[in-house]
């Protein structure tokens, strides 16, 4: 893949006003509109006690992608309850139309004690064309299970041949490494179907093989459908060391399938590198690739886990 680097589009330092919350501008999505692409994204704040909460605002681009138009005043959808599953925050953020209404697939953060975090999917729905979203049901639609026992989330959900498919992450454990302080979760990209995008029947096995190691981290699967084949694009990382060493930080990966089901990983094909000194010259991450105006774009955030907004990039050719 040839790819032209349009750079940074969107740092949210730049647009304050997003109430009691500011900064970072994680895992961007779009949703394509009839006379603009909407870009959602998490945004955070830190609490009474100093540890952040994350929840889901967006920005208005014009349809070339080359000029933002409108930013939201306001999150998209609330954060759970006390004990909910999406208590402390939802990141990432991922919609979709279908059926006159735009849907989205959520990833639910809550806290534990042992560790830092457990995470689960839920499922929203806008009848207001994308401004506002309410929850499904107060639980997730797909969550920890015995052979997925840790950390589903970043669930990438598509309308495909009259059923919801759904690429998302699963974890595999968490491990305690020498010299860290804190166990560092270990997680794998997965696949499931619905017929009603409630009710999911889950592959229960990796997709894709590990090129760095065993504990290889493989997150935020993005996945876009072009004659035949299905593209995705996603992130990974050594399982330690990737906060403070840009060497065993989040790098972007490639794979394609025919069906969706079974993968071909080849990250080298995507061709796609950071820049030395800039922006995303120490970290690429939380991808997203999708089509507008016969056009193929792909939005990502970059060092700091996107503390510092999301850049684009723009196919020329494959």
């Amino acid at each position: 893949m040839k790819w032209k680097k349009i750079g940074k589009v969107f740092d949210s330092s730049r647009h304050p006003d997003f109430g009691e919350y500011d900064g970072f501008a994680q895992s961007p999505q779009a949703l394509v509109l009839a006379d603009r692409v909407r870009v959602y994204f998490s945004i955070r704040k830190k609490d009474e006690v100093g540890k952040f909460l994350s929840n889901v605002s967006f920005v208005d681009f014009d349809r070339t992608m080359s000029k933002i138009i409108g930013v939201a005043k306001r999150q998209v959808i609330s954060l759970g309850s006390l004990g909910d599953f999406d208590e402390h925050g939802i990141f990432p953020f991922s919609p979709f139309h279908h059926g006159g209404k735009v849907l989205a697939y959520t990833c639910g953060w809550s806290r534990r004690v042992s560790v830092s975090v457990e995470t689960s999917t839920g499922f929203a729905i806008s009848d207001d064309g994308g401004y506002s979203f309410r929850k499904f049901g107060i639980g997730p639609v797909l969550s920890a299970s015995l052979n997925e026992p840790f950390l589903v989330g970043d669930s990438f959900v598509r309308f495909i041949g009259g059923r919801f498919r759904m690429w998302y992450i699963f974890g595999t454990g968490w491990l305690d490494f020498p010299g860290e302080s804190n166990a560092d979760r270990i997680y794998k990209i997965g696949y499931a179907e619905s017929e009603d995008g409630v009710n999911w029947e889950r592959l229960n096995r990796a997709l894709l093989p590990d090129v760095l190691d065993e504990n290889e981290c493989q997150a935020l699967p993005s996945v876009l459908l072009m004659d035949g084949v299905y593209h995705m694009v996603f992130c990974f990382r050594h399982a330690t060391g990737f906060r403070k060493d840009p060497t065993r930080g989040y790098r972007l990966g490639y794979a394609s399938s025919f069906d969706g089901r079974s993968w071909t990983r080849n990250d080298a094909y995507l061709g796609l590198q950071g820049s030395q000194g800039d922006w995303d010259g120490n970290m690429q991450c939380y991808p997203h690739i999708f089509s507008c105006n016969n056009e193929i774009f792909l939005l990502y955030n970059g060092n700091d886990f996107g503390r510092f907004g999301f850049g684009l990039a723009k196919l020329d050719s494959f």
